[in-house]
């Protein structure tokens, strides 16, 4: 019988390095790392770059978990240089690719790996720019009062956008202990939530919270979203099991919730999965969403493939097969100016961008004009 020939140097040295990467994919894969990530990040890990995923973002200064622990960060120049917008900065559950400096536990981020989804807004304000309010999620929690702050436009606004991002929402009904229509609240959002799951909670008794925690099974990333006040901070702190998150109570006089969060962080549940908290949302600008207002607003979309003309705008052209539904009272007509007002939005919108980028192309031609009249006045001197 042969005897087992002692491994060589090198061949102990790759096996010690593949060791290491092994272990740091398993590290990883509870930040939510997975197969899509690892094929998107193989070339940068050949030359020696490591990986990390964005837990806090505030002001371009970065906090990461990587597979030596939670580690600042900041991003190269080159980054910011090359990046068209902030969209292309890394935002809160990006994965991005570092190199960690040497001596120090600190990172720099030097490219963003490719997203699997992203949860975009408006930017507020009078700038035509998209924010990630959270990137490479699993599941958005839609979260809304079922107090007084009950909105069902505000629910329509919200799944438009989470069914753009390409995660799956989930509507949460919170502060069930403080209606008396759950069922009738229930039947309404399920109207206009087609097809989407939903949840009724209270973070004050407990109820529903067990069936959150299915959404985090496999290392899942969850969003929480919705507008101030909605409780978000205090369910998430019931899955963590502390008060981790600072929440305030609501005020008597007509049930709102005030704003407690003031930064998006992603979170470790101790249970597996991971949770990102996000500030409530004063607007919620639409942003690329010509495909979320078909999901949500299918049975329109359905009906106006009977309009006598394909651009019917549903006003007043004859023959138009969407008047005649609200004639009929078929669509409900608060959810179809809500409809209207988001399509305007769009179109709004697009025109918009339609004009930074013509700005932007002329722009670069008046500087490459400008660097070649330069170059053209130094050869002929």
């Amino acid at each position: 019988m042969r005897k087992a020939q002692p491994r060589s140097a090198l061949a102990q040295v790759i096996a010690t390095v593949i060791g290491f990467a092994e272990k740091g994919s398993q590290v990883l894969a509870t930040f939510g790392w997975n197969d899509f990530f690892e094929a998107q990040f193989a070339p940068y890990r050949e030359k020696g770059f490591a990986a990390g995923r964005v837990a806090v973002e505030h002001r371009r200064a970065y906090r990461l978990y990587t597979a030596q622990g939670e580690m600042p960060a900041e991003a190269a120049g080159k980054l910011f240089y090359e990046a068209q917008g902030s969209g292309d900065l890394p935002a809160v559950g990006d994965w991005v690719v570092v190199r960690q400096l040497p001596g120090e536990h600190k990172a720099v981020i030097h490219a963003v790996l490719p997203r699997r989804s992203k949860f975009s807004r408006k930017a507020a304000g009078l700038h035509t720019e998209e924010q990630i309010v959270a990137a490479n999620v699993d599941t958005v929690f839609l979260v809304s009062s079922l107090n007084q702050d009950f909105n069902l436009r505000r629910i329509e606004r919200y799944l438009t956008l989470a069914w753009e991002s390409g995660a799956v929402p989930v509507v949460v009904l919170n502060k069930a202990d403080l209606c008396a229509q759950v069922e009738e609240r229930l039947a309404e959002v399920a109207a206009v939530a087609l097809g989407v799951d939903l949840r009724v909670v209270s973070a004050v008794t407990g109820q529903g919270l067990a069936e959150l925690t299915e959404y985090l099974r496999d290392h899942k990333t969850v969003a929480f979203l919705g507008s101030s006040g909605v409780g978000k901070s205090s369910l998430i702190n019931k899955l963590l099991g502390e008060e981790r998150l600072k929440t305030r109570e609501i005020r008597e006089a007509d049930d709102h919730g005030r704003h407690a969060t003031s930064q998006r962080e992603l979170i470790l549940v101790p249970g597996g999965g991971l949770v990102i908290d996000t500030p409530g949302m004063r607007e919620l600008q639409l942003w690329e969403a010509g495909a979320g207002l078909e999901e949500v607003f299918e049975e329109i979309e359905a009906c106006a493939a009977g309009c006598r003309f394909n651009d019917c705008q549903h006003e007043n052209e004859p023959d138009c097969a969407v008047q005649a539904a609200l004639a009929r009272g078929e669509i409900d007509p608060g959810r179809f100016a809500n409809f209207k007002k988001m399509q305007k939005e769009l179109k709004f919108l697009q025109r918009k961008q339609d004009y930074r980028a013509q700005a932007e192309e002329k722009r670069r031609w008046k500087i490459l004009h400008k660097g070649f009249r330069t170059h053209m006045k130094q050869k002929y001197r």
